[in-house]
């Protein structure tokens, strides 16, 4: 999907929000924990913002969009993940937009040349603005338009707030229950002005699985032919540390990796790649697929993500498999890791 660019006059308005938001150095008041909502004024969805810098390394605006960010920044400070594999999803799987002020070898040859275009001039340590638009399963990439213009207008606000939370450090105390600061915008014929609301982040959106359809002759001839192993297999779909960018110039994405493993020995019988756009509507095609080459069926299969019960259900109860929900697929854990060794990752 093609996404338009941000202007030359976009980003002078950024640029110049950025700049201004650095001069007040909030880090140095403010931690990752004081967090307060900027509402877009065109979509109403609310960034949930967070100043970077009181540990003096990474100085940075994060803005985590809609109750899907707020959620992903509140898995990123409940503390340490159990395991490398839930750290990686955890990163991954963030919602954000961020402005950071890096050193000049972190920008890449795009963002010097917007630089360069608007003649600024930046020199020293974590003096370098850098914009980055994070999504759930896709590498940190450059801002659209619209990413552009929201970040300026949450830079300018946090700008403000920054400065009233350090007379006022009980400004983000809610008066009760759920409730989060807020910046609310409302059109006036002078444009634009802001107030403060204490509001509720909007319901989470229900996940839809997609309807898979089912091919009852394709079951019958599967059923008919394969063997029937008295065995379990573990499956479970999980995301690829390694993106893939299909065509140059294009965002870069992390695959899923669907592994099917055999529970009492740990072979692994297959892995496939899936886009993360259609990773579940694939799994079942993918199961089906891997059953027909080996001509095999087990017993039972194993999994540890409602989705993939829920997918693999109507084909499973036709297929005489007995499908498990469970809270740990240890040969599949022992096999994942034994498959980023063999790559080098040193997991």
């Amino acid at each position: 999907m093609k996404e338009t660019p941000p202007t030359k006059t976009d980003w002078q308005a950024l640029y110049q929000a950025a700049i201004a938001f650095k001069e007040i150095e909030a880090w140095t008041w403010m931690y990752d924990s004081d967090v307060f909502g900027v509402q877009d004024p065109v979509t109403g969805e609310i960034g949930y913002c967070c100043v970077m810098g009181a540990l003096g390394e990474v100085f940075a605006l994060a803005v985590y969009l809609g109750t899907e960010g707020l959620e992903s920044y509140l898995r990123v400070a409940s503390g340490p993940p159990s395991s490398p594999f839930e750290a990686l999803e955890t990163a991954l799987l963030q919602r954000c937009l961020v402005a950071s002020f890096a050193n000049r070898e972190e920008l890449s040859k795009e963002d010097r040349q917007v630089i360069k275009r608007l003649g600024l001039k930046f020199r020293g340590r974590n003096e370098w603005p850098l914009f980055r638009s994070y999504r759930p399963a896709y590498h940190p990439w450059y801002l659209t338009a619209d990413e552009a213009r929201f970040l300026t207008l949450a830079l300018q606000q946090a700008r403000e707030v920054c400065l009233r939370f350090e007379e006022d450090p009980a400004l983000f105390d809610p008066p009760n229950g759920d409730l989060w600061f807020v910046r609310v915008p409302e059109e006036t014929e002078e444009g634009l002005s802001w107030r403060d609301a204490w509001l509720k982040p909007a319901p989470l959106a229900e996940k839809e699985l997609p309807t898979v359809p089912i091919d009852e002759l394709r079951l019958a001839r599967l059923r008919k032919a394969a063997q029937l192993m008295q065995a379990a297999w573990e499956m479970d779909v999980f995301l690829s540390p390694t993106p893939v960018q299909d065509k140059r110039g294009e965002r870069p994405y992390y695959p899923y990796v669907l592994m099917s493993v055999d529970h009492a020995s740990g072979f692994i019988f297959g892995t496939d790649l899936v886009s993360p756009e259609t990773y579940l509507a694939e799994l079942p095609e993918r199961f089906l697929a891997l059953a027909e080459r080996l001509n095999m069926l087990p017993a039972e299969i194993w999994v540890q993500k409602e989705e993939a019960l829920e997918l693999l259900e109507p084909i499973t109860s036709r297929l005489g498999i007995e499908l498990y929900l469970v809270d740990w697929l240890e040969s599949l854990e022992n096999a994942r890791s034994a498959m980023w060794e063999f790559l080098g990752r040193g997991w």
